[in-house]
């Protein structure tokens, strides 16, 4: 019976029912497609039962699937499910504790690092979903199981080159392809002080004036003329406020890695928020996927589809990334490769678009950039971003908003 392939498009988040399950099945009684069909001659994918892929999956598309847009998400789901890859591990299952409880700390030579082998995505995951099966109790110090203090790549407070890490406090190796954990951020300040004023200065070069809006202003030149014009009687003129009329799309990576770096960030934000009018400005966590938002605390809640973004805001936005690109390199190029959820695509499928639609865009980085060369994350960035990659100093800002205003 295919209840499996039913629950695996189910897990997709698709919208199928029971109804439309059975009519699958009856259809397939029926003999619509299989060896009782009426096939053409010519057909070679047919399997030696009588039965082709490509005749299943388009009745199984036809009687299962609504509305034209979740074909994308049928086809990966059905692409899964018949290479014989079951979806992703279950990261929502509650794992006890006492298996993560830190008693150790393990320390190796860089000799011993180096011999621990690396797994691939798709069997970390495959194996992964094995241990949920096979393990029953707790483990430390081992090489295997879902465990502390050892060279597995699952648990915590243990070294594996590239494993998943579940339950550690906080990063240690920034080694991880995957992070199992709840997260919790702060929204930066945008009342923040900066300590010089260089940064303003620097944004300053990203300005194209204009009056708009009411008469708030004195117009001293015009003033003196209309009155001097007007045999000496006072004639006041006034002119809407001079403003920047620029307008900028902000988007800001936070938590993880970019704890690091929240003072010089929370002084950007706060220059940009005094130096541009028209700014809107969105949270993300490392990377740009289906779903951003503006509060931290209610990020979950009151999320911001990114397809709603790329739509609301028109070319003239300078849309300006701000992050250390720092992540495992699966979460840019892998579904479900977010630390938090399975995500259903790439996270460079979506920086792909939003550089696509604002065609003036910078990234700002505020790691040091003499390690961006040992980062592969950030060459990946750097590559979708045109290496319009900056870093977060004077000179760099400079650049930045420079090259924004070409």
């Amino acid at each position: 019976m295919l209840i499996d392939f039913f629950y695996t498009l189910r897990s997709a988040k698709l919208p199928v029912s029971v109804k439309e399950y059975l009519t699958l099945i009856e259809a397939l009684k029926a003999g619509v497609v299989g060896p009782n069909a009426q096939t053409r001659n010519d057909r070679t994918d047919a399997s030696p039962s009588g039965y082709a892929m490509d005749d299943f999956y388009y009745l199984s598309r036809t009687t299962l699937v609504k509305d034209e847009k979740h074909y994308d998400k049928f086809d990966r789901a059905f692409a899964a499910y018949f290479k014989g890859v079951e979806m992703i591990a279950d990261f929502t299952r509650d794992i006890p504790l006492d298996w993560l409880r830190k008693n150790l700390e393990l320390s190796l030579s860089p000799e011993e690092m180096a011999k621990i082998e690396k797994m691939g995505w798709d069997e970390l995951m495959e194996t992964l979903k094995k241990r949920f099966e096979e393990q029953k109790e707790r483990h430390e110090g081992g090489s295997k199981w879902i465990g502390t203090g050892g060279t597995s790549p699952f648990g915590a407070n243990g070294f594996n080159p590239q494993g998943i890490r579940i339950g550690q406090e906080k990063s240690r190796n920034k080694s991880a392809v995957k992070v199992w954990d709840q997260r919790a951020y702060k929204d930066y300040d945008d009342t923040q002080e900066i300590g010089t004023r260089n940064i303003k200065i620097a944004l300053r070069r990203l300005r194209k004036f204009a009056r708009e809006g009411h008469e708030e202003e004195l117009d001293l030149d015009g003033t003196i003329r209309c009155t001097a014009a007007n045999a000496g009687y006072l004639d006041i003129k006034m002119v809407p406020e001079r403003h920047n009329n620029v307008k900028v799309l902000l988007l800001m990576d936070v938590g993880g890695t970019m704890d690091e770096h929240i003072a010089r960030v929370e002084e950007l934000f706060s220059a940009t928020k005094t130096e541009f009018k028209h700014l809107e400005f969105y949270y993300f966590h490392n990377c740009v996927y289906d779903f951003m938002w503006k509060n931290n605390r209610r990020r979950f809640s009151e999320k911001f589809a990114t397809w709603d973004i790329l739509r609301k805001y028109n070319k003239d936005y300078k849309l300006i990334f701000v992050g250390d690109a720092t992540m495992s390199p699966y979460e840019i190029l892998q579904p479900g490769g977010s630390v938090e959820y399975n995500n259903e695509e790439a996270g460079a499928q979506w920086l792909q678009r939003l550089t696509s639609t604002f065609p003036k865009f910078v990234w700002i980085n505020p790691e040091p950039q003499g390690v961006w060369q040992y980062r592969q994350s950030i060459s990946v960035v750097q590559q979708l971003m045109n290496h319009r990659m900056f870093p977060l100093t004077l000179k760099g800002l400079e650049e930045a908003m420079r090259l924004l205003t070409k």
